[in-house]
């Protein structure tokens, strides 16, 4: 069965593109069938790549999200996806905010899924360095690699 997951930060240019890379590494690695997206409460940044510093940690890591293209999240969002995940909790409630009433999407923070860290943001790098983006990856895998076995089992 294929599951879904929308990975969900403000702009959709740092720490969503990071998540989404992350899981799609995760998930090939266990076999599993997914449809992975990411996007961002708001609209800024819509249809912009990702930052050039995120672009650069992705590669570092094996892969490459210069193709991605910012998007804002859609009511439909949440008929689409089985998992929408925010990446800190001010994006959890403005998600909480903007879901239909009945959707079925499970709504978490990323680092729900990570033994320890339940209700943890991960940091927003943006007006950082590169090494901030790095710890952004570091989260990224971890949440990634969480809900990946949870999906898995």
């Amino acid at each position: 069965m294929t599951v879904s997951v929308l990975f969900v930060c403000l702009g959709n240019i740092c720490r969503s593109p990071l998540a989404e890379a992350a899981f799609r590494q995760e998930a090939e690695r266990r076999g599993l069938d997914v449809v992975v997206d990411s996007a961002g409460t708001s609209g800024w940044h819509a249809g912009d790549p990702p930052d050039r510093r995120a672009q650069a940690t992705a590669r570092r890591h094996g892969v490459e999200i210069g193709q991605y293209a910012a998007r804002q999240v859609t009511a439909a969002d949440f008929e689409r996806f089985d998992h929408v995940v925010a990446l800190d909790l001010d994006n959890l409630r403005n998600l909480r905010r903007l879901a239909p009433a009945g959707s079925p999407a499970r709504l978490s923070l990323l680092l729900d899924h990570v033994d320890g860290r339940a209700g943890q943001a991960v940091a927003d790098p943006y007006y950082g360095d590169d090494a901030g983006f790095e710890i952004t990856w570091a989260d990224a895998v971890a949440g990634a690699r969480g809900l990946a076995a949870k999906i898995a089992s």
